[in-house]
């Protein structure tokens, strides 16, 4: 999956990858190493790139430790690079992200629910570049400097979900936010989920007859484009249980953007000071 699929519609698309095989190990796969040593092999060899001649079989840009980390996760987080809209969609191995994604290794609803909220939103769009019309995300600028939650931050939930009230109020909101999404974008009465034929791999979604143009306008794009109320009134839950994490009893929706990244950024300062 890369962003397009993110935010629009999945296509579905299907890449050879040998991870860190050997090369005798990655020929005991005949036929997809004969399409890699078909479509590959011969472009790989001309590049200047030792690293690329040495392992043509290989995806170019591979990052181990971030595959490492998510193989051993149910599910991980994922977003866009750039898009008009920072959303956040979860991602099951089998299927791995395409080089334009940022990877969260996290699979507990908390990092989710904080991660897709106004407060987060706010300071990435500060934090962050942008590409023309289309804010960027980036690990160094976005996420790695963002203050979570006391008791929320990545090492935090190194081994595992948070708990308690304030926590479990952003893991059922963002339950819920994920939810209502999900069943816009698919809805059962319009589509077909069929077994993938490899098993392990998501089902694969057929719309029923009738509804093939109506499925097609169901992206994340095009829902956040419109905005309707019950998908603000979503956030909007999911915002206050955020605040509330960080001991904002008065955070209400209407609160200036600039408030909010004072309050950010002052927590980020008293943990620096305590470091």
């Amino acid at each position: 999956m890369n962003g397009d699929a993110v935010t629009g519609r999945n296509p579905e698309s299907w890449i050879i990858s040998f991870g860190e095989r050997t090369e005798d190990e990655a020929r005991c796969y005949e036929a997809p190493y004969a399409r890699v040593e078909l479509l590959v092999k011969e472009q790989r060899l001309a590049t200047g790139s030792p690293a690329e001649k040495r392992d043509w079989r290989k995806l170019g840009r591979r990052a181990p430790a971030m595959f490492d980390a998510i193989a051993r996760l149910e599910r991980f987080i994922v977003t866009p690079e750039t898009a008009k809209h920072r959303v956040f969609k979860w991602m099951k191995p089998p299927v791995i992200p395409d080089k334009n994604l940022v990877v969260i290794a996290r699979a507990d609803d908390v990092i989710f629910g904080v991660l897709d909220s106004r407060l987060h939103e706010v300071w990435a769009l500060r934090m962050g570049t942008s590409l023309e019309d289309r804010p960027s995300y980036t690990s160094k600028s976005t996420f790695r400097t963002l203050p979570f939650p006391a008791d929320v931050t990545p090492a935090d939930t190194a081994a595992g979900a948070p708990t308690g009230p304030r926590v479990e109020a952003i893991a059922a909101a963002a339950r819920r936010l994920n939810e209502l999404r999900e069943n816009w974008l698919n809805p059962a009465e319009w589509v077909d989920r069929v077994p993938e034929i490899v098993p392990g791999f998501p089902d694969r979604i057929i719309p029923k007859p009738g509804h093939e143009a109506e499925l097609k306008k169901r992206a994340l794009t095009n829902l956040y484009n419109l905005r309707p109320a019950w998908i603000d009134s979503a956030h909007k839950v999911l915002d206050a249980a955020v605040a509330a994490a960080y001991g904002w009893p008065d955070y209400t929706p209407d609160m200036p953007d600039d408030e909010i990244l004072r309050r950010l950024l002052a927590v980020n300062l008293q943990r620096a000071a305590r470091s």
